[in-house]
């Protein structure tokens, strides 16, 4: 007997990705009435695997696209070719993307050509600044002009959807996804001990950093490592605790300027469990990542920005991050300022987090299986 049930593919390739997806794709998978596949594209491999077993989901395809130093022009054409046959195969009524990857904008592609429904999660976000973030800000648009279903964290975001001649009736305020998984993760027990966080002094201030981004690559990543080593330097009861990401254009600077430096603890990539339990001990996060700006809020930490754009600025609005830059002095000045004013680092820790309630893989599911049913009624 064939499945008449609408069939709906989340197409996903990323560590945040994953994270952010997860929700819906477990709770997709909880709704009867919805066939639900899941195809992975692992841009980045290693990373994807660890949130697809904390999250427990077993994905129906893998195009497996990974290649030691690819280009933007390899993955996209490598994934764009993999989704061909998935979608041939499937034949899915919805596509499901998130965010602003490269495996966002060609699954929105693939399935447009395709005549395929798209809904996007995490729909809205824009800098303004077409390389800033780089590619970012441009996938994200194209994935908006594609899409028919589109699902934004905040009603800033949807407001710049309709600004750019979305249709209202297609435009849903859910929050965040990722607040649902993050949540989630930080009741979940972790013991440090026994993991790579082993050797991280509990007993000092935490600052958690990242830097990863493209446009921080060069002389802008060089002046973070330095701004970094000029705190441990102020501030003996400070450990900072980098995770460092596995580009050798980050690497290398990283390792070269901050690898002996004893109160900076540089750690391989972490699993997404150890690193909300080290968000939950830190004292703040100065990152350039895009969804550290979402979540450290949640669990009450001030969150600097490491970049000159943000397409989050709603975070900067409500007052749980700040935008600091690449510059050594200026990092060093913010940095400092929290570790030494009580009263403003509790503005910005007691600020409320506009990303979300927790509850958005709900409201993400319920406005697609209503317009779902509706086509199938």
């Amino acid at each position: 007997m064939t499945d008449a049930r609408p069939k709906v593919l989340s197409i996903f390739g990323t560590r945040p990705e994953a994270i952010k997806l997860a929700p819906v794709v477990r709770q997709l998978g909880a709704t009867p009435s919805i066939e639900s596949l899941v195809c992975v594209t692992a841009q980045h491999r290693e990373m994807l695997d660890q949130v697809l077993a904390l999250f427990d989901i077993g994905p129906h395809f893998d195009l497996d696209v990974m290649r030691p130093n690819q280009s933007l022009a390899d993955v996209t054409a490598r994934i764009l070719e993999g989704l061909d046959g998935v979608l041939r195969e499937t034949k899915p009524d919805w596509v499901l993307v998130q965010g602003d990857t490269t495996t966002a904008m060609v699954g929105a592609l693939a399935a447009f050509y395709h005549g395929i429904h798209v809904g996007h999660v995490e729909a809205g976000l824009r800098t303004g600044n077409k390389r800033h973030p780089f590619p970012e800000e441009i996938n994200r648009r194209i994935v908006s002009v594609v899409g028919d279903l589109h699902f934004a964290p905040t009603q800033l975001a949807r407001q710049n959807l309709l600004r750019e001649g979305i249709a209202p009736e297609t435009v849903f305020v859910t929050g965040n996804p990722v607040i649902d998984a993050l949540l989630e993760v930080a009741e979940t027990p972790y013991v440090w001990g026994n993991g790579p966080l082993a050797d991280v002094p509990r007993e000092r201030r935490i600052v958690l950093v990242t830097a990863h981004r493209r446009e921080n690559f060069g002389q802008p990543i060089r002046d973070i490592c330095s701004a970094l080593h000029r705190l441990v330097e102020c501030y003996p009861d400070v450990q900072i605790v980098y995770p460092v990401h596995l580009n050798p254009n980050i690497q290398g600077p990283v390792r070269e300027m901050l690898g002996n430096v004893p109160q900076v603890t540089l750690l391989p990539p972490l699993d997404y469990l150890p690193l909300v339990h080290l968000m939950k001990a830190a004292t703040l996060v100065l990152t350039d990542s895009g969804g550290l700006q979402e979540e450290a809020p949640s669990l009450g930490k001030p969150v600097l920005v490491m970049r000159e754009t943000t397409e989050r600025p709603e975070a900067v609005e409500a007052g749980t991050a700040r935008l600091v830059g690449t510059s050594s002095e200026r990092i060093v000045s913010e940095v400092s300022r929290l570790l030494d004013d009580a009263a403003a680092y509790d503005a910005m820790a007691r600020a409320v987090n506009p990303y979300g309630d927790g509850q958005a893989r709900f409201r993400i599911v319920d406005a697609l299986l209503a317009l779902v049913n509706n086509e199938h009624s």
